[in-house]
């Protein structure tokens, strides 16, 4: 969370918004931000408001909550304007995500939706790079028009 946090303009340049949700409650979640993420990020206070879900109703809905455990595990999803979930990452406690590539899908899929499916982003797809037409004329042809690495 601090990682995103260090990147908040970013996101709100893209016009994201950001909805980090913990089973902590928000007196947890205060004293997080006063001890742990203040020693991380240059604010005074964590950026984004944190859900609380004590509970855990909102990470059944999306199928991160350990019922044994009893808390979600984490999980991120870029959720389209219209509430289409476009993408999703779960990981392990023991790994932490790449911010990078968060950034980078959300301007794949940005692209994409401004492109209304006429484009598609390959893999690795950076802005600026080749995009795929999609349609007849391009099956069996991706190798022609797209190199790995491009």
């Amino acid at each position: 969370m601090a990682a995103v946090a260090s990147r908040k303009k970013e996101f709100e340049d893209l016009g994201v918004e950001v909805f980090p949700i913990s089973v902590d409650k928000q007196f947890v979640h205060k004293i997080w931000d006063e001890v742990e993420l203040s020693k991380m990020v240059d604010s005074d206070k964590y950026p984004y408001t944190i859900l609380s879900d004590p509970k855990g109703d909102i990470g059944r809905m999306y199928g991160v909550f350990d019922e044994d455990m009893g808390l979600d595990i984490r999980g991120r999803f870029i959720i389209d304007p219209d509430g289409v979930i476009q993408a999703i990452e779960i990981l392990a406690p023991p790994v932490g995500r790449k911010v990078d590539e968060v950034i980078r899908q959300i301007k794949a899929f940005q692209y994409v939706r401004n492109a209304k499916g006429a484009e598609a982003c390959p893999a690795g797809w950076e802005p600026g790079k080749k995009t795929l037409k999609p349609g007849p004329d391009l099956v069996g042809k991706v190798w022609e028009v797209w190199q790995v690495g491009d």
